[in-house]
Order: C-alpha cells, then sequence, then structure tokens
C-alpha cells in the first residue's frame, strides 16, 4: 500500500510538472515558431486562401530560376527573329536612318525607336548577336523580372487563389518558349508595361505615363492598354491636368525617334506605327476558321475595328463609369465636379487596364504565337474578377487550360481557333456582368495620390 501510494504520488507529481511545462509552452514560443504552426495547422488552405498569396508567389518564383536554367540547357533553342533583330540594329550601327532601308531576313524593321536602342544594346553585350546563350539567360531575367511585377499585381489585389499562379509560371510551355528559347521582342514591352502598371497602382502617374511609352517604343501592342489608362487619367485629374501625361508620352515617342524623324520622317511613321501591316494567314491563331481570301479582306478588318471600338465604348459608359455621372464630369478638374471625386482602388486600375488589353486581344486581325504574352499573365484576373458567381473555380481553370492549349496547338486547327474565341467570349461576358466598379470610401485612400499634389 505504502508503495502504490508512493508511486501515485511521484506520478501526480510528473504530470503537474508536465502540465507546468505544456502551460509555459505557448508563453516561452517565438512567434516564428507560432506562425508556421499555424500554417502548418491549416496547410490544406494555403493555395486557396489569398492572405497565402505571397508566400506561393516566393515559392513558385524561386522555382522558376531552376526552370529557366533546365529549358535553356534541355531544350533546342529555335531562331525565328533574333537574327533579324540584330540586322536590323546593325543597319543603324552602321549609319542608316532611314526606316524604309532597314530590314532583316523575316523583313523590313517595323518596331519603334526603342526597340532599336534595347537591342542595339543586346547586340554589343551578345557579341554581335553570336552568343545566344548568354542572349537566353538575358531573356531569363526578364522573365523573372517580369513574373515579380506581375506577382506584385496580384499580392496587392488578393483577388485569385493562390493555386492558380502555378498555371502561370510553370506550366506554361508557350511562355517559356517566347522568352527564353525564341528572344522575340514581345516580352521586353510587356515587362515594362507591367512595371508601369505597379507605378499607376502606387500613384506614380507621371513616371507611370513616362515607363508606359517607353514600352509602347518597344512595340505598338501596348497601345492596347491606352484606353485604359486614357479613362483612368481623365477620372483622376480631368482633362486640363491629363494634358501634360499626354504630352510626356508624345515626347518621349519623338525623342526616341528623332534620329529617324529627321532622316525620313514618313517612313518612320509609317513603319513603325503601321496600323494597316497585313499579317500572313499561315501564322494566325485565332482565325484559323476562315478562308484565306476572307481572313485578308479589308472589310473584315474594318468590321473587327469597329466592333473593337464599339466594345471599348460600351465598358466606358456602363462598366467602368460610376453610375449617375456623366461621362463629360470626368472632363473637368476633379475639384469642380458635382460629384465629389473618389480614388481609384488599385482593383479599378489593374481592371480597367487589363480589360482594355483583353478586348483588343478579342477583336484582333490576328494573333500570332508571340502574342500571346501580350495577354497571358493577365488571364487570371480577369477570370476571378468576372460577375458569374456560377463559374466554378474548375471552369476557370478549365477555360484557363483551353487558353493554353489553343496557343500550343501548331499549326493553329479550325478547332483551335474556335475554342480560343469561345473562351474569350466567356471571359468577356463575365466581365460585362461583373458589378459596377467601386470607389474607395471617402477617407480611406486605396493608392497615394502623389500626382495630386504636384
Amino acid at each position: 500500500m505504502r508503495r502504490a501510494a508512493f508511486l501515485h504520488i511521484v506520478a501526480c507529481s510528473a504530470a503537474d510538472m508536465a502540465g507546468g511545462v505544456r502551460r509555459k509552452s505557448p508563453g516561452s514560443a517565438s512567434p516564428l515558431w507560432a506562425k508556421l504552426h499555424s500554417l502548418w495547422q491549416g496547410k490544406h488552405l494555403v493555395l486557396f486562401k489569398t492572405e497565402y498569396t505571397l508566400l506561393v508567389l516566393s515559392v513558385l518564383w524561386f522555382l522558376e530560376i531552376g526552370i529557366n536554367v533546365w529549358v535553356i540547357h534541355k531544350v533546342a533553342y529555335t531562331e525565328i527573329d533574333w537574327k533579324a533583330y540584330m540586322d536590323e540594329v546593325e543597319g543603324v550601327i552602321n549609319g542608316t536612318y532611314d526606316y524604309t532601308q532597314l530590314k532583316g531576313d523575316t523583313g523590313p524593321l517595323v518596331y519603334p525607336a526603342g526597340f532599336v536602342y534595347i537591342f542595339t544594346a543586346l547586340y554589343y553585350i551578345t557579341s554581335h548577336g553570336v552568343n545566344i546563350r548568354l542572349a537566353q539567360y538575358i531573356f531569363a531575367v526578364f522573365y523573372l523580372v517580369t513574373l515579380l511585377l506581375v506577382f506584385r499585381i496580384y499580392h496587392r489585389t488578393k483577388k485569385v487563389p493562390p493555386y492558380v499562379f502555378f498555371f502561370v509560371c510553370c506550366a506554361s510551355y508557350r511562355i517559356h518558349s517566347i522568352f527564353v528559347l525564341r528572344l522575340f521582342n514581345d516580352p521586353v514591352a510587356m515587362m515594362l508595361l507591367f512595371a508601369a502598371v505597379n507605378l499607376f497602382m502606387d500613384g506614380h502617374w507621371t513616371l507611370g505615363c513616362g515607363l508606359y511609352s517607353l514600352a509602347v517604343s518597344v512595340k505598338m501592342n501596348v497601345l492596347l492598354f491606352a484606353p485604359g489608362l486614357l479613362f483612368l487619367l481623365l477620372s483622376e485629374f480631368g482633362l486640363i491636368r491629363t494634358i501634360p501625361k499626354l504630352s510626356l508620352c508624345a515626347g518621349i515617342q519623338l525623342f526616341l525617334g528623332l534620329p529617324f524623324l529627321l532622316d525620313n520622317p514618313i517612313g518612320y511613321v509609317s513603319r513603325a506605327f503601321d496600323l494597316g501591316r497585313q499579317f500572313m494567314f499561315k501564322w494566325t491563331v485565332n482565325w484559323r476558321f476562315l478562308p484565306e481570301w476572307l481572313f485578308l479582306n479589308r472589310y473584315l478588318h474594318f468590321l473587327l475595328l469597329a466592333a473593337h471600338l464599339l466594345t471599348l465604348l460600351l465598358f466606358v459608359f456602363r462598366r467602368w463609369k460610376r453610375p449617375g455621372v456623366s461621362i463629360f464630369e470626368l472632363l473637368k478638374d476633379p475639384g469642380k465636379r458635382k460629384i465629389p471625386p473618389q480614388e481609384n482602388t488599385v482593383d479599378q486600375i489593374v481592371l480597367i487596364l487589363f480589360t482594355s488589353n483583353f478586348i483588343g486581344m478579342c477583336f484582333s486581325r490576328s494573333l500570332h504565337y508571340q502574342f500571346y504574352v501580350w495577354y497571358f499573365h493577365t488571364l487570371p484576373y480577369l477570370l476571378w474578377s468576372g460577375g458569374v458567381e456560377k463559374l466554378a473555380h474548375l471552369l476557370r481553370v478549365l477555360i484557363l487550360g483551353l487558353i493554353e492549349l489553343s496557343w500550343n496547338t501548331y499549326p493553329s486547327t479550325n478547332g483551335s481557333s474556335a475554342a480560343l474565341h469561345v473562351c474569350h467570349l466567356i471571359i468577356l461576358l463575365c466581365l460585362w456582368l461583373a458589378p459596377p466598379l467601386r470607389s474607395a470610401p471617402a477617407g480611406a485612400q486605396q493608392t497615394p495620390a502623389k500626382d495630386k499634389r504636384q
């Protein structure tokens, strides 16, 4: 009995000591350990809750470093336009400033002056364009910088569940190919564009407009964002204070193009900003189901342009503009408007810019394979911004998959082109059915209006 009582006392003392340790543990645990423990407990939610966006994006970005190195070393480089780029800038280096005399293997130089300066730098860095492997690593850096800029947009908006970002980076063969296997100029233009969007989100409108103009100077497709940007500038500043920002954009174009404008102004403008350039049917991704004669028909081009402009106007009046506010009110100084202006939220800025570009993609006369990068990184945001609640996550992912499949079908087929248009139509309808954009509540600025204090 004495022995049993003794053992009972020892056992109770041990339990009390253990309980004391357990009671002490929470207080003594570091905040980092507590956070890691909480993360482990809810690990099944990491891929679905937007609060973990930064964590997932960080892991994917570092994973992308290895993926790009693997692609560069294991997948064969394919020459398409790189040599032509080098030939075009070599003509400038040799003293030719007449754009009508500048050409490469694939045809005449048709990009603005910013392209010439950037690829001239690449020409010298890569030993006159011969060191392809070095060029691939440079474009891998462009890819990683672009991802950082895109990821920052998604981190700020917190609209898309983290698991979707696997499809944004690791799962797209075509995007990796455009950057590090083809060395197109499109990724350079989009990298500058996403940098400008980040500046707009932070309220640096003047600096953002300057960077936007630089992006346009690399490739003209960036102009598809222009209608949305103009609407945002007018809503933020009114017409009078928007003019200096538009003048900055124009001034940058004039400054960069000055050597070519002085030599042959008509030749430079007609080549670098040729809105009527004819595309080859064999490369089209989106209109394969049309007969070639109809694809080349000018009346079809005018019809697509009219549909593009009409859709933009519908979104301006019905989706972007605040209800009850006249469109003419946007032309006034914000302080003189009948209804007090409210700050544009980060969501509004991103959605309007991305939608403007997407509408242009929907009604494009032709989409070539490298054009995928023009809107690829914006697709998840557009899909998860739509107003159809019954459009389940699985269906959204399916749409992303179908779009990826359409862009990876080479050569394109009637089915792949039709599927691409169907996916575009679904996204456009979802954006149209989304509720009107809400401005930031009074006193709760979502973006610092730095330019407004100037």
